[in-house]
């Protein structure tokens, strides 16, 4: 029997983030913040430094335990569910600061991603043999096939991270991100500290992913001219409370949002890509 939702054809929301509370000693870093996040797009989370943004991130990816409010992920909350096991469920993240083993290669650093799936045990890998052994080899496969040429990455696959500039480790730790087969991709700045061109191919290769394998992807973002290219719905948090959501030329428009980034260079962006890309 159809639910009235399916009948009407409404989509239920991947992730849903319901009146979520999050406080340090007095200070209150998140108040009472809820949205959703349908399946296959891609939302963005954007608000001036000190919004709650990442804090609002670590509760999604269980490093925060929130005091109030409930986080659900298909259906189901998975407020008392640990990270490693979320990561099992299908949420993978990247970070802000890049966490990637220096003395490792790439191949080995986007190995490190599908760990929680890995079904081999400890005794198996430190012989590598059996299960361990044939694991390994079609990890190897899959992600030369996939992910190592959809983020183009063939001509370092075998490089130390330490030998990688900076805009190539960032796209590495994509990568590692992917081999998590997420179901949903949270990215934290994605684009941080990269020069446009740099920036251009991370939004690129976002939209691939999207497109290939139908990931949905939530991310936490600075650069308002990504925000507004790729992004289906944007979230807008200002001291720890949600103060619009809507598309991307709504956002653009909304008084709420341009107050909360007065005298922030953000502010500008906004603006001007409100009078230039959205008819009057």
């Amino acid at each position: 029997m159809m639910t009235s939702s399916q009948n009407l054809g409404v989509v239920e929301p991947i992730l849903s983030v319901n009146d979520l509370r999050l406080r340090f000693g007095g200070i209150e870093a998140l108040r009472q913040v809820s949205f959703s996040v349908a399946p296959g797009s891609i939302t963005a989370l954007i608000g001036p430094n000190g919004a709650g943004k990442t804090s609002l991130f670590n509760c999604i990816s269980g490093l925060y335990s929130p005091y109030a409010g409930d986080i659900v992920f298909e259906g189901a909350s998975i407020r008392q569910v640990p990270p490693p096991q979320r990561a099992k469920l299908g949420l993978a993240r990247s970070f802000q600061n890049i966490a990637l083993f220096r003395g490792m290669t790439v191949l080995e650093n986007i190995k490190l991603g599908r760990h929680a799936h890995m079904r081999s045990s400890l005794l198996d890998g430190l012989v590598y043999w059996g299960r361990a052994r044939r694991e390994e080899e079609a990890l190897s496969a899959e992600i030369d096939e996939t992910i190592i040429d959809v983020l183009n990455l063939r001509h370092v696959r075998d490089e130390p991270i330490a030998n990688l500039p900076y805009g190539l480790r960032k796209r590495v730790e994509l990568a590692r991100a992917m081999a998590m087969r997420p179901k949903i991709l949270l990215l934290d700045e994605p684009v941080a500290g990269m020069n446009r061109e740099e920036s251009e191919d991370i939004a690129n290769f976002i939209l691939d992913i999207r497109q290939r394998w139908n990931v949905t992807v939530l991310m936490v973002e600075h650069d308002m001219g990504m925000v507004m290219d790729i992004s289906d719905h944007v979230v807008v948090l200002s001291f720890g409370k949600l103060i619009a959501e809507g598309k991307p030329e709504e956002i653009q428009r909304n008084p709420d949002v341009i107050s909360a980034y007065l005298g922030s260079d953000a502010a500008g962006q906004l603006t001007s890509l409100a009078t230039a890309r959205v008819p009057s």
